[in-house]
């Protein structure tokens, strides 16, 4: 990836729209369903939380450590203090990604089955947090929609995820993709593609 299409700007500006919306998550939210089956909110936030722990860490050349992944290390200081624990991991994420002396330095995801060049690294992690920012905004019933920038640098990183029966499993990070209506707007075709219902609202 050359310096011009350096993904960081965007990334930078995804992630604050995340912390943004986690700030509004109140103790009792945390049991709320959310658009990823089987996960309430408390679960999402760990997810969430502890993927940017990880990322951070295989930025740094640590990625291969396995307990760092888990969500168990986080949890309890997500339930103690959602934004709080939240806000202190994308800030450790977005220093480990400014600290890169090379976007096609390797780094470790064994989530994603290995290493994988910083600049992939990056560009998955941003796809999947323009995502998670509506999943927590759609829990709380708020509205969130990224920026047409942040939209038109995700459309051709997300519809690069291919569909298929692995989508299917527990450790997909996406669901299968659904359809949507002709008229959809990029950042709902970006949900549904990715498994997510553009109009699903906690019941």
């Amino acid at each position: 990836m050359s310096i011009e299409n350096d993904l960081r700007p965007i990334h930078r500006i995804v992630l604050a729209a995340t912390v943004d919306v986690v700030a509004a998550v109140a103790g009792e939210d945390l049991s709320l369903p959310t658009p990823c089956a089987g996960w309430d909110l408390a679960a999402l936030l760990a997810h969430m939380t502890v993927q940017h722990r990880g990322f951070a860490a295989a930025a740094r050349g640590a990625g291969d450590d396995l307990a760092i992944w888990q969500p168990e290390t986080v949890t309890d200081a997500v339930v103690a203090d959602p934004a709080g624990a939240y806000r202190a991991a994308v800030a450790d994420v977005l220093d480990a990604f400014a600290g890169l002396d090379s976007l096609e330095r390797s780094v470790v995801l064994p989530e994603l089955g290995g290493a994988a060049p910083a600049s992939l690294a990056i560009g998955f992690h941003l796809v999947d947090y323009v995502v998670h920012g509506w999943d927590v905004a759609a829990a709380l019933g708020r509205r969130y929609e990224p920026s047409a920038e942040v939209v038109a640098a995700t459309v051709p990183l997300a519809f690069e995820v291919p569909d298929g029966d692995y989508r299917a499993a527990a450790t997909s990070p996406f669901g299968p993709a659904l359809p949507v209506p002709g008229q959809a707007g990029d950042f709902e075709r970006i949900l549904a593609h990715l498994g997510r219902d553009p109009r699903w609202h906690s019941a």
